[in-house]
């Protein structure tokens, strides 16, 4: 081996191991430090504001995928229980053909949930931005996020970050090893983000103690 090629190759192996680093203490840190915040018991969670449930994939239907169907229906059943006061779905609504908020409520309203106690976030195009969202729009201070359990200590992560006292519940699996080796690097940007704590598109606010149908698009 040249020379060269012996210096290329510990340049690349330096970096590649770095980067190995990087991804395994961002996934410790975040993981660590909401160890005692996560539970797939809901009888344990104390009362909170809000059931904060994020978006995910909806049918060109407008029925809702699996993974977002197991988080509203474990957001309305704390609902029944009286663990959370109100509900809020956010999602991705960039286009007008695509509109998982409005999906998300319907789905709650159908469970039975009243109108004035379910509120839509229609610009929740990442979990910081859902958590920064229900903390500076929705005036949101304590809450339950509801999401799986590959996702759930991210969440209540970048949650605590945005200034709100979090728990998460986690409900489904991660047995998927495609969504958990994904999640291994969005744990990254999630540090970065919990970290720099980064701006996010606002506008006027819409306290949670108020009626939730303030928050619904006009057809």
């Amino acid at each position: 081996m040249s020379r060269l090629r012996r210096r290329l190759f510990i340049v690349a192996g330096t970096v590649a191991l770095s980067g190995t680093l990087v991804v395994a203490t961002a996934n410790a840190v975040v993981v660590k430090r909401t160890d005692d915040q996560v539970t797939d018991d809901p009888d344990t969670l104390p009362h909170a504001q809000v059931a904060i449930v994020p978006g995910s994939w909806v049918l060109p239907d407008g029925r809702l995928g699996a993974v977002v169907q197991q988080r509203v229906d474990a957001a309305v059943a704390l609902y029944r229980a009286g663990t959370v006061d109100k509900v809020l779905v956010s999602g991705d609504n960039r286009t007008h053909a695509y509109n998982e908020p409005d999906a998300m409520r319907d789905a709650v309203l159908g469970a039975g949930v009243p109108p004035d106690d379910v509120f839509t976030d229609y610009a929740g195009r990442s979990t910081w931005h859902t958590m920064r969202r229900a903390r500076d729009v929705f005036r949101v201070e304590s809450a339950v996020v509801v999401t799986q359990d590959f996702h759930v200590a991210r969440a209540v992560d970048l949650g605590r970050a945005a200034g709100m006292e979090v728990r998460g519940l986690a409900v489904g699996d991660a047995n998927r090893l495609r969504v958990s080796a994904r999640e291994v690097l969005a744990r990254v940007r999630g540090f970065g983000e919990a970290t720099l704590r980064p701006d996010v598109l606002l506008g006027p606010e819409i306290p949670i103690t108020g009626d939730g149908r303030a928050s619904w698009a006009k057809p």
